[in-house]
């Protein structure tokens, strides 16, 4: 099942309902430590124990298939549900293993063990340690706030203001621990998907190619490997770049928690503390409530529950709130409030001053209170300075730099960017800056282009078909997918859309130069994704469609010729997707439902190490007939990233061996190179028939 988000802006209110929701992430993230040490136990056991080597696989197969992913949001990617089933497939592949009677590689633990316990124990135990202090601040705010509410409006103000401080930096604490807790456990719950699928497909692959009597079981499982491979690697660039726009959240949060309100929730919410009376007495009882300033509608959940009885939320009517003076009351903090429902007056008792204002605006007290205006970022207009400036910088790329490896990945000098657009923005002299000029560099030119996208006042493909162009992108359905985007492209404004043709147009022209670029549609998908659209608000629900986002560019990029052609011939609605009937139209990879080969006889006297082909093997084959290796495909480009770091060499794909000083730039690269070198060695390690006389 999939959990809902936890949003940031939760945080700063700490509901029971955001308790509810931390708890499930919680139990989900000890269950994932489980699984891990289970992976871990049962690997070690395979290497170690080869007497017990088919009971051991059985057992570790098992452990797999018991395994299910959760996920956040609603809708996976192809390359998501590749992973999600992932697990499910390696199991039955391991069952077919276990009957060839296979044997494990020396280094196996390398592959699988260390990393899984890396990340259990740098990821997860971090995670806890989080968690550690999350709870401790949490503890140590509500007892002091609960101290502090008790203190009498009588003693000193140095006193007061004292105490005031003291709770104002105990809330800051805590709210800042409940915002790393929340973005870490999120962060392990989202990278969990290839940082525990790629160590246990690193160790099947070297678990395959270690015999040589499996040899064509391994051709089999090469093409599935390559492919989850890349799946794992979109994944991890979709992920890198929705991490980038999430702490750009997380940093907002940081600096003004009150300031991003989600849409469809109560105008106000929070705990409160309501005056009661009673025969014996007063009591101050606390509620958690929310206000809904249209319908006037005040709901009252109480959390202090009486022995016996269970109270459920109370819904109130609001008639008029007014400030309560404080020399009429022994409590700090106070207002009164007066409704349909309960005859008399209810006081309320708020956490703070500037809390009190808040409940006061939102349910229209006589104290009127004014916020200070937000600064706003300065916008960019689509215009025809605009238009003028992407059509010079995409001239000057494909003049000079469309072959320029990592295009667009590669990130300019901020002050250059910040210097480029300032003169092409002059209101004085717009436009007249001449490109040619040796102080421009492709990457700086790059990075103004995706500079000026991004700070648009409205993005290119608009707030107002976002929703349709997600949910689009969402679908099973390929046709659908398909049909859907083109037919919302026609319905994007005029200038949008010639601004939007423009581009893609220029984005073609660089993915025809993959090959010295290494710039593929996916990786452009990645880096103009977040740059031609953008969710109207700020929230971490948002943030987790950014991939599906990049899904869109990607198929405008490698379906432009169809979809600037014309428009669709009924442009006034999308095609609606066809009812779930039959079988999923892109159905995800598989291995273990492959047509198996017909296997010939081994015959083999003794094994020999000598020096020959790669492609031989001690299988018996038809004539002429020769099996090929596919090696793994090389690491694709980085994800775009918005600070400027030294690039590192991508390693070439014809470069097969190296120095033995040299480090590899990944783990996937790291692993490549191992894959390869196990490779030659099996294909040179080959038994005689009988009769051979060499």
């Amino acid at each position: 099942m999939g959990h809902p988000p936890l949003e940031f802006s939760d945080c700063y209110l700490d509901s029971p309902d955001f308790r509810e929701r931390l708890k499930c992430y919680e139990q989900e993230l000890e269950r994932t430590n489980k699984f891990i040490k289970d992976v871990i136990k049962d690997g070690n056991a395979l290497i170690s124990a080869m007497r017990n080597y088919s009971s051991a696989v059985q057992k570790f197969s098992q452990t797999l298939q018991s395994f299910q992913f959760d996920f956040i949001g609603d809708t996976l990617t192809d390359d998501e549900i590749n992973i999600a089933e992932s697990f499910k497939e390696f199991a039955e592949l391991l069952n077919e293993v276990e009957n060839e009677r296979m044997m494990m590689v020396q280094n196996a633990s390398d592959l699988l063990i260390k990393p899984l316990e890396n990340f259990r124990k740098e990821q997860i135990g971090f995670t806890k340690e989080r968690k550690k202090k999350f709870e401790k601040d949490g503890e140590r705010f509500y007892s002091l706030l609960d101290r502090h509410l008790h203190l009498s409006s009588k003693k000193k103000e140095s006193q007061l203001q004292e105490a005031d401080l003291q709770v104002d930096k105990e809330r800051h604490n805590f709210f800042e621990s409940s915002l790393d807790y929340v973005y870490q456990i999120q962060e392990v719950q989202e990278s969990k998907k290839f940082n525990i699928v790629e160590p246990v497909l690193a160790f099947l692959h070297s678990l395959f190619i270690s015999n040589s009597l499996t040899v064509e079981l391994t051709q089999d499982f090469l093409p599935y490997k390559q492919q989850l491979q890349l799946s794992l690697q979109n994944t991890r660039n979709h992920f890198s770049s929705t991490r980038e726009e999430m702490e750009e959240l997380k940093k907002r949060m940081k600096e003004a928690p009150q300031t991003c309100k989600l849409p469809g929730q109560p105008t106000i919410e929070g705990y409160l503390y309501t005056q009661e009376k009673w025969a014996l007495g007063i009591s101050w009882v606390k509620y958690y409530c929310r206000y809904e300033k249209e319908t006037k509608t005040l709901t009252m959940t109480p959390m202090e529950q009486k022995p016996g009885a269970k109270q459920g939320p109370l819904d109130l009517t609001l008639k008029y709130c007014v400030r309560r003076k404080t020399e009429s009351i022994d409590k700090r903090f106070c207002f009164d409030i007066e409704t349909n429902e309960r005859p008399g007056t209810i006081t309320l008792q708020a956490l703070s001053e500037a809390n009190r204002r808040l409940w006061m605006e939102a349910m229209d007290g006589k104290e009127p209170i004014y916020h200070s205006p937000i600064t706003k970022q300065e916008e960019m207009e689509l215009n025809e300075v605009g238009f003028k400036f992407v059509r010079k910088c995409i001239n000057i790329i494909e003049t000079k730099g469309i072959k320029t490896e990592g295009l667009y990945r590669t990130v300019g000098s901020n002050i250059q960017v910040q210097k480029l657009l300032n003169a092409f923005f002059d209101p004085k002299c717009p436009g007249d800056v001449d490109f040619h000029n040796s102080d421009w560099d492709i990457k700086t030119i790059t990075s103004s282009l995706k500079f000026y996208l991004r700070n648009l006042s409205e993005p290119v493909m608009t707030y107002r078909l976002h929703k349709e162009l997600v949910s689009a992108a969402k679908s099973d359905n390929l046709d659908y997918r398909l049909g859907a985007i083109h037919s919302l492209v026609y319905k994007l404004p005029e200038k949008n859309r010639e601004m939007l043709e423009l581009l893609i147009r220029h984005l073609v022209n660089v993915c025809e130069h993959s090959k010295e670029n290494l710039m593929t549609p996916s990786n452009m998908g990645v880096i103009f994704g977040p740059t031609l659209m953008r969710a109207q608000e700020d929230t971490v629900a948002a943030m987790m469609n950014i991939k599906f986002q990049n899904i869109v560019v990607e198929i405008l990029i490698e379906h432009f010729g169809k979809i600037y052609l014309g428009p669709p011939e009924e442009n006034t609605a999308p095609p609606v997707p066809p009812p779930r009937v039959t079988a999923r139209r892109h159905k995800p990879i598989t291995i273990s439902k492959r047509l198996l080969r017909e296997r010939t006889v081994f015959y083999t006297s003794s094994l020999d190490e000598i020096e020959g082909d790669a492609d031989s093997v001690s299988k018996v084959r038809p004539p002429g007939e020769k099996p090929t290796i596919i090696r793994p495909p090389v690491r694709p480009p980085d994800p775009p990233s918005r600070a400027a770091t030294p690039q590192k060499p991508e390693t070439k794909p014809d470069i097969v061996t190296g120095s033995a000083g040299e480090i590899p730039s990944s783990v996937v690269a790291s692993r490549t190179r191992f894959f390869e070198t196990a490779s030659r060695k099996t294909g040179s390690s080959q038994g005689r028939l009988p009769g051979d006389e060499s």
